[in-house]
């Protein structure tokens, strides 16, 4: 299995027809992938993970799933104690566990990057969703 991942390199190879420039994309094949989405209790993350594992499987991937629920009941949101994940380990060869660190981190605010940040190796994906990172939900988990 190949996935491929682009990355901006800011350089242009080509032009649209008015002229502005269009990026350099940098293609990485990886063999296996584990991605993590994580966001307060009650945000979807299970069905996320869900629907994203169906999609996966339909494609004849072999994989691993890794639902993480936090232990406070219905914790405050943006808190750390309320963050929910579930990670999926996929790969066109046989998968035989959930992976330990992910490849790709999708968190949804302030208090999911920082409750998984320490997990991720050198190199992985990042992405967050920016519309929550407001300066009270950064305050809420320790970033200034």
């Amino acid at each position: 299995m190949a996935v491929d991942t682009t990355h901006s390199s800011g350089t242009s190879a080509s032009r649209e027809a008015d002229g502005t420039a269009l990026p350099v994309h940098e293609v990485r094949r990886l063999d296996r992938v584990i991605i993590r989405f994580a966001g307060d209790s009650g945000d979807g993350m299970q069905l996320t993970g869900d629907r994203f594992t169906s999609e996966t499987a339909s494609f004849g991937n072999d994989l691993s799933t890794l639902p993480n629920f936090p232990a406070e009941i219905r914790a405050p949101a943006g808190t750390l104690p309320g963050v929910s994940s579930f990670q999926l380990h996929f790969a066109d060869h046989d998968i035989l566990t959930p992976g330990d660190a992910p490849n790709v981190l999708v968190a949804m605010n302030p208090a999911a990057l920082k409750a998984n940040i320490g997990d991720l190796p050198r190199g992985a994906e990042i992405i967050v969703n920016t519309d929550e990172f407001t300066k009270r939900a950064m305050q809420k988990v320790g970033y200034t």
